[in-house]
């Protein structure tokens, strides 16, 4: 994640809460909150973040399929089509 201009103290948080739930909403923008000059959390909007847990989902199963295949358990799409050719037929 990229914080060009959005990292703010917690104590910034505390008092400007409102603020930050508006700004983060309009911008997209996630926010670094930092104590005592820490990173400690990250804010986000609610749609980022359902954005930012789909990809992850799909980052998963594309390295599952690559452990697959690597393992070599796996069929050839000719294989999986015939199959569905035979099952259409029955």
């Amino acid at each position: 994640m990229k914080f060009s201009t959005q990292v703010k103290p917690i104590s910034y948080l505390k008092s400007h809460a409102a603020e930050i739930v508006k700004e983060i909403t309009d911008s997209r923008e996630p926010m670094l909150i930092t104590q005592n000059g820490e990173a400690k959390l990250v804010v986000m909007d609610v749609r980022s973040y359902e954005e930012y847990e789909e990809t992850l989902s799909m980052l998963k199963i594309l390295a599952l399929g690559n452990r697959e295949i690597e393992g070599k358990q796996f069929r050839s799409a000719a294989d999986v089509f015939a199959e569905l050719d035979r099952e259409d037929r029955q």
